[in-house]
């Protein structure tokens, strides 16, 4: 296999936080998909290169990492009549709509989502997919294609609502699934697709969508069944008041509680959003080792809070980042997401958040968050995902410290990212995606949801 010397970038930021993280300002050497070298300034690669990458314009970091994303809301970005709503009107405003998903318009909106992740440095991605009308059993096989197709990372979640405003919940009845349908078709996914083992490029979760969209029932069998066939899961929690309103009414308990009675409070849960916990639940969720993928763009955009990413941290928390849906971002732009969590952590805490520590939460926490140990960081034996930077655009003259402006002036794309060892952005564009092609068509299918 070529070995690849990505020699001296003009920044780097390994994201490698252990006592004796090597100096990596002369680069890397990639080899067999993996890290095989970090070399300080100066140094050599220890045996003969074939390849060399003039990195001495570009800032090297590692793929940003995204834990929550809903992939099929690219089809209703920024639509009117939700553009000022909070989460529940936003929900049943859009919910009718999402029940006319098509397999072709989901297979169109998952890849405009990835290539959008792809070009903004993402190389891995989780996606929450929780709505199956009639005609789209297969929503995660299509996912699973459209990720091969692209060569990210994924984690894809089988996700489920099960009770509909008939018994109290806020999804039409049109996509609600009964309990043993999602079972089944997890536990199908789970044995067709699921990999494992430091370099999977695909893994499935269990997750049910939220406390008021799911049964209690399908929350505890989706824990056992995530148990028994040993994979992560994943749901909404905590994101607004509302939803605190809603489990005190329904199940006589705060979410926490709640998590906890259906079996969730353990490490194989990452929770999406997790905004309004308490001190005493920080602890608990730390002790636990249950994770949390913050959303800072779409927190904002429907005004649902403040996540307390520090105190999470601080209690043991594993912490990552996430565009979430792009119809409550709206846009799937990760490396902005870095500095929205940077931003919206400093309101709160304090301009003396490092912008090293938001980059962590977008690589090293987020591969925390979806049980991975082979991505994130840049050090020797870990996948070769990772993404490069430059700092030649108008918005960067003037700039001193390459890492911090790549946070700091606004960074929106990346000039090249790899995944395993292999290029998948090259100067700025997915190679063999046809960008204009893509856009006409999946612009016409987000029309013709809209009008049904």
């Amino acid at each position: 296999m070529t070995r690849l010397w990505i020699k001296n970038p003009l920044g780097v930021f390994t994201a490698d936080d252990t006592p004796d993280a090597p100096d990596a300002s002369g680069g890397l050497v990639v080899e067999n998909a993996v890290i095989t070298e970090v070399l300080a300034r100066g140094a050599e690669p220890s045996a003969p290169v074939e390849e060399v990458f003039d990195a001495s314009q570009h800032v090297l970091t590692p793929g940003l990492i995204n834990t929550h994303h809903h992939f099929y809301q690219t089809l209703t970005r920024a639509w009117g009549p939700v553009a000022d709503a909070e989460l529940f009107p936003w929900l049943t405003g859009l919910y009718p709509v999402w029940a006319r998903l098509t397999p072709r318009a989901l297979e169109l909106a998952t890849t405009v989502a990835l290539a959008e992740l792809l070009l903004s440095g993402c190389t891995t991605a989780a996606d929450h997919h929780y709505v199956f009308p009639p005609g789209l059993d297969e929503a995660i096989d299509i996912q699973v294609s459209a990720v091969r197709r692209l060569g990210l990372r994924a984690t894809l979640t089988r996700g489920s609502m099960t009770l509909g405003q008939d018994d109290g919940g806020l999804p039409p009845q049109s996509v609600v699934q009964p309990l043993d349908t999602i079972l089944e078709d997890s536990a199908r996914l789970v044995r067709t697709y699921h990999e494992t083992g430091p370099g999977a490029q695909v893994q499935i979760a269990l997750a049910p969508c939220s406390p008021f969209s799911v049964t209690t029932d399908a929350m505890r069998e989706s824990a056992r069944l995530a148990t028994e066939l040993d994979v992560r899961l994943h749901t909404h929690l905590a994101e607004t008041l509302d939803e605190e309103d809603f489990c005190r009414e329904r199940f006589g308990m705060r979410t926490v509680d709640y998590l906890e009675s259906v079996g969730w409070l353990t490490d194989r849960t990452w929770l999406g959003h997790g905004i309004h916990f308490d001190d005493d639940e920080i602890s608990r969720l730390g002790e636990a080792g249950t994770a949390v993928a913050h959303c800072p763009t779409s927190n904002m955009r429907l005004a649902s809070g403040i996540a307390r990413v520090l105190e999470l941290e601080d209690a043991g928390v594993p912490v990552g980042l996430g565009v979430d849906g792009s119809a409550s971002n709206d846009a799937s732009t990760m490396v902005a997401e870095v500095r929205q969590a940077l931003y919206l952590q400093r309101l709160r805490y304090g301009a003396s958040v490092p912008v090293h520590r938001a980059l962590a939460w977008g690589t090293r926490g987020s591969a925390r968050v979806l049980g991975r140990d082979d991505v994130g960081v840049l050090a020797v034996g870990n996948q070769a995902d990772l993404a490069l930077w430059r700092l030649d655009e108008l918005r960067f003259s003037g700039s001193h410290d390459p890492v911090a402006a790549l946070v700091l002036c606004a960074a929106d794309r990346a000039d090249r990212a790899m995944v395993g060892g292999q290029w998948r952005v090259v100067d700025g564009r997915i190679p063999d995606l046809d960008v204009d092609a893509l856009v006409a068509e999946h612009s016409a299918a987000a029309r013709g949801l809209i009008s049904g």
